[in-house]
């Protein structure tokens, strides 16, 4: 319900990732000095278009006109371009800097520490107070300050929500010295509406950096704590396993990769077996294949670090950082070919050749309908 009403707010947004809407306190403070600095350029602006089509009119050549004399200075006039930029440059300045302190102290000592770490081509979010960690989805609770910790696995990237103001770099952390300070940046603000906020990587990071996408869930204190509580490691996900009951999954011909998706999803078989029977065979799967490598799901036996936490997966909007909706037909797709969707992507598809660095993982076709049964399934 909580998402389908942050939609709502966020389709009512005429420009989605407009700066000119801030909702912390943070971007109304950028957004009150980006105008201040608007303002003043404009009656430049102003001043010297309306200047230079006064002088060219009042002093243009006429038939018979005699040689203008030469004027070698004029101490007003030279008084005046000098001192009066500098005036505009001070009226610039003293709020810049007083932003600039504002938005650098350190955080309070209530404040929410979230980790951002960036990697080709998703952002993880870790929550130390919680012990929680989730992908390419920011939850951050409205009245709490939020720090947010930034920095890379790999490569320079920029994280920014425009709606909440500011835009980072987000930094690979270098091997750090005896005594040597923290290298990654930090943003601090405090959301104060609820919905659903997108943003974006704002620096060219690869192949994928327009598909590395970020939705920002803010919601109320109460609704965040149920949130993270669900989202622990120590909570189980639903979807339960019978080591007795008969498989559904019966091997397939190859993927298509010419399809627009895999092929076989509206099979009449398939239709005539219950949702919960192929998640419950999904799961046995996945936790069988080489997947639990490199993602975690709260409550099982997968605990990989190297891809996105999958823990409630079917909560999300979205499949590879945004790069489509979730939709059962997009999730399939991304098991069977990740690159036909977002190139460049380092996960391993099902095929030998067609996808990332590591071994296939050479699931059926059936295979992968269970599985993406089994991870729209955790909720």
């Amino acid at each position: 319900m909580l998402l389908i009403q942050a939609a709502r707010a966020a389709a009512q947004v005429e420009y989605p990732q407009t700066t000119f809407q801030p909702v912390t306190e943070y971007g109304v403070l950028l957004n009150w000095l980006f105008m201040n600095t608007f303002w003043w350029t404009m009656s430049i602006l102003v001043l010297v278009v309306g200047l230079t089509l006064a002088i060219a009119i009042r002093f243009r050549e006429r038939p018979g006109d005699a040689r203008p004399k030469a004027i070698h200075g004029h101490t007003g006039l030279e008084l005046a371009w000098t001192i009066l930029p500098a005036l505009i440059v001070i009226a610039i300045t003293i709020p810049t800097v007083k932003v600039v302190l504002q938005t650098q102290q350190k955080p309070p000592a209530d404040a929410l520490t979230i980790d951002v770490i960036g990697h080709q081509w998703w952002w993880e979010f870790r929550y130390p107070e919680y012990g929680v960690v989730t992908a390419n989805q920011l939850w951050v609770p409205t009245g709490r300050p939020i720090h947010l910790s930034m920095h890379s696995a790999d490569v320079i990237h920029s994280f920014w929500i425009p709606r909440f103001g500011g835009k980072r770099d987000v930094n690979p952390v270098p091997r750090s010295r005896e005594g040597e300070r923290d290298k990654r940046n930090h943003l601090q603000f405090t959301v104060k509406d609820t919905g659903s906020f997108m943003g974006q990587c704002a620096e060219f990071c690869g192949d994928s950096h327009a598909l590395m996408m970020v939705s920002a869930m803010a919601v109320t204190p109460e609704y965040f704590k149920q949130w993270a509580a669900k989202m622990k490691p120590a909570m189980a996900q639903a979807v339960p396993v019978d080591p007795n009951a008969t498989s559904v999954v019966q091997a397939s011909n190859p993927i298509n990769l010419a399809m627009p998706a895999p092929t076989g999803i509206g099979s009449p078989v398939r239709a005539e077996i219950p949702d919960s029977v192929w998640a419950a065979e999904g799961k046995k799967i996945f936790l069988g294949a080489q997947c639990i490598a490199c993602h975690t799901i709260a409550g099982t036996s997968a605990a990989g670090v190297l891809g996105p936490s999958l823990t409630n997966f079917g909560l999300r909007p979205t499949v590879g950082a945004g790069v489509a909706s979730s939709s059962l037909e997009n999730v399939e797709r991304w098991i069977h070919h990740p690159r036909s969707m977002k190139p460049g992507a380092l996960m391993p598809g099902t095929m030998k050749g067609i996808d990332g660095g590591a071994a296939p993982t050479g699931l059926s076709d059936a295979q992968v309908h269970a599985v993406a049964r089994y991870l729209k399934s955790l909720k």
